[in-house]
């Protein structure tokens, strides 16, 4: 009877062991494989990717509801160095920085500019391209802006979100030059372009080369075009702290501008 016992503490005591063990090890091995962005993005097998599609030539729908654009065109590039497929989910622009942060996207390409306000939400990779903007207004305004501070007392428009919505507010309202009342926040940059087009607002300040799309679609004249908000260039966006996926993006957007890839991109949507 003894030993009848001895033996059944013997079992409960290495089952006991062996089910610590196998508790354990699993953890240890899920948490090796899932830590970090990019091994749970390589895990899934994709990468969720938030734009703004009303920006051609960076990013917009054609007709058969595809998304076009040297970002989409790019994106696609990196998604084939990264092994996994890209999934596009289009949103207004103010929203993109907060999708990242609530993990509804791994990334944002959206003609974004890294900032140090952007900075403090989430993380950049290197500029993959420089920057400029435009001021734009109505065929036969009048309007001369030689300099961007030619623009203080106009009613003007932007995208909300945007560097250059910020501009206005820091350089042209804060200075006492435009009262608040003259500026007017679009979520897209094509409605801007409509009231500009149909007299409602007098000037439009957007990144340059989609202001210049939109000036062939709307009939718009650029006034200026200038290096206005060009701080870092144009960025990915990531989830702050996500230093696996930083780094092998940065390596990809890298070896896609050494070995002419981007170029060729640009060239392909007509970018210079």
């Amino acid at each position: 009877m003894k030993k009848q016992l001895l033996v059944v503490l013997l079992l409960m005591v290495a089952l006991v062991t062996f089910s610590a063990c196998t508790a354990v090890q699993p953890a240890s091995q899920t948490g090796a494989a899932e830590s970090g962005k990019l091994a749970q993005i390589k895990a899934a097998g994709k990468i969720v990717v938030g734009t703004s599609a009303d920006y051609p030539p960076y990013e917009s729908i054609d007709a058969d509801g595809n998304f076009v654009g040297f970002d989409m065109d790019l994106i696609r590039a990196i998604g084939e160095k990264l092994g996994v497929e890209v999934e596009i989910q289009d949103m207004p622009f103010d929203s993109l920085i907060a999708s990242v942060q609530e993990g509804k996207i791994d990334a944002v390409i959206a003609a974004m500019q890294a900032t140090a306000e952007r900075d403090e939400q989430v993380d950049f990779t290197i500029p993959y391209r420089m920057t400029r903007d435009a001021f734009a207004a109505a065929p036969g305004s009048g309007l001369v802006i030689e300099k961007p501070e030619d623009a203080a007392g106009k009613s003007i428009g932007a995208q909300t979100g945007t560097v250059q919505e910020g501009w206005i507010q820091r350089n042209l309202v804060e200075a006492g030059l435009t009262p608040a009342d003259m500026v007017f926040s679009y979520e897209r940059a094509d409605q801007a372009a409509l009231d500009v087009a149909n007299g409602r607002i007098q000037l439009l300040l957007m990144d340059a080369e989609p202001a210049m799309e939109l000036a062939r679609q709307t009939g718009l004249e650029i006034l200026l075009i200038t290096e206005l908000t060009a701080e870092g260039g144009k960025s990915i966006a990531i989830p702050d702290g996500a230093s696996d996926l930083k780094a092998e993006l940065d390596r990809i957007i890298q070896e896609l501008l050494d070995d002419g890839t981007i170029q060729r991109i640009q060239e392909a949507n007509g970018l210079p």
